[in-house]
């Protein structure tokens, strides 16, 4: 039985204290030019203060055209160094470890957020976004790179590559939406290209001893249950990545039907991936994972720590809290605004909150 107290060394050397990690949760909290605002700092050091062993960023988008929300963190940028380095520098004074997700809206980004046409790998009539060129796709690649480079320089422990949830990377892995006929489009080994070559490029430039970690969805958005393994496998096998995070809606849920209408019912989605040989490639997943009980029975189903979203935004300390009694259940829903106030959300925030159906108390 994994103890939720017990430290994990990752592939590149660095040991995260505990087995949870915090989501990668949208707050609108920071700047529309992609600063880190007072609220955004106080709402992720407060995670680490509630003893979360790795601390992640929302989404921070590279490119200024990527932008996905307003008050999105950036790292797009220079101009933003020193909002990061404060945040690096009070999250490790906590004893966490600290990694910022890397993120493309791509054909997701609000034309009146970028004052632009959104892009996509190919065009995309739905969403009225534009295929990028050859060379758009080639920087593209460059400036995800060079996001992990500032990562690294603004102290960062290391980085996590959004390639789920129908963002950018997940369009060109994408068959339905990736309609490129050259070699970033058709094949899973061409649509999976520019995935690769940001890792590959972000371990060259920023060494072994840096943090990197892959986030995929198996689900929605075109996605194929049966090639996200595959992928897995993939860079589990480059060991070119420290930790694969997959998020799964649902971590006790059954697959969806595939595009090609079939099911498997014999097993839960999680335990398509846990079957999958990790060798020494850390694993987490996410998806309501609630409860201490919750987080009993993911890290006993062959995960190495979890990932927490709702239960974090409820409570702080939520490790704490599970570490001190492991049959430990947050706080019931619809909670009131002061009460959200109190675990460290802004009016931005909570109002946020309230696309989250019965979470906010009105």
């Amino acid at each position: 039985m994994t103890n939720p107290n017990s430290p994990l060394t990752f592939p590149c050397g660095l040991i995260m204290k505990n087995r949870f990690m915090l989501a990668p949760l949208t707050n609108q909290e920071s700047h529309e030019d992609g600063q880190l605002s007072q609220e955004e700092f106080h709402w992720l050091s407060l995670r680490a203060k509630g003893q979360f062993g790795m601390t992640m960023t929302c989404a921070s988008h590279v490119q200024a055209v990527g932008k996905g929300f307003r008050g999105q963190l950036g790292i797009f940028d220079n101009k933003h160094c020193k909002g990061h380095q404060r945040l690096t520098r009070e999250i490790k004074s906590h004893g966490s470890l600290v990694v910022i997700q890397l993120h493309h809206a791509g054909m997701r980004s609000p034309k009146e957020l970028i004052e632009d046409l959104p892009v996509c790998p190919s065009t995309n009539a739905e969403t009225g976004a534009k295929a990028l060129t050859l060379n758009e796709v080639k920087a593209l690649r460059e400036d995800f790179i060079l996001a992990g480079i500032r990562a690294k320089n603004y102290a960062y422990d290391g980085v996590e590559i959004l390639g789920a949830h129908g963002y950018i990377l997940s369009q060109f892995l994408s068959s339905e939406i990736n309609q490129r006929e050259d070699h970033y489009g058709g094949s899973l080994d061409n649509r999976s290209r520019l995935l690769f070559e940001i890792i590959d490029g972000i371990r060259q430039a920023c060494g072994e001893k840096f943090l990197v970690g892959v986030r995929l969805s198996p689900e929605k958005f075109g996605m194929r249950l049966s090639e996200v393994k595959l992928l897995c496998q993939q860079f589990i096998n480059s060991e070119k990545i420290d930790f694969l995070d997959v998020s799964l809606w649902d971590s006790f849920k059954y697959p969806e039907k595939d595009q090609d209408g079939e099911q498997d019912e014999e097993k839960i989605l999680l335990d398509h991936f846990t079957e999958l040989d990790f060798k020494n490639i850390l694993f987490t997943v996410a998806g309501k994972i609630s409860t201490g009980k919750d987080v009993k029975t993911i890290l006993n189903s062959k995960v190495d720590f979890v990932t927490i979203g709702r239960s974090a935004i409820l409570h702080h300390d939520f490790p704490q809290k599970v570490i001190d009694n492991p049959q430990f259940e947050p706080i019931a829903l619809p909670v009131s605004k002061e009460y959200l106030k109190k675990e460290g959300l802004s009016d931005i925030f909570i109002n946020y909150m309230k696309k989250w159906p019965g979470f906010v108390k009105e």
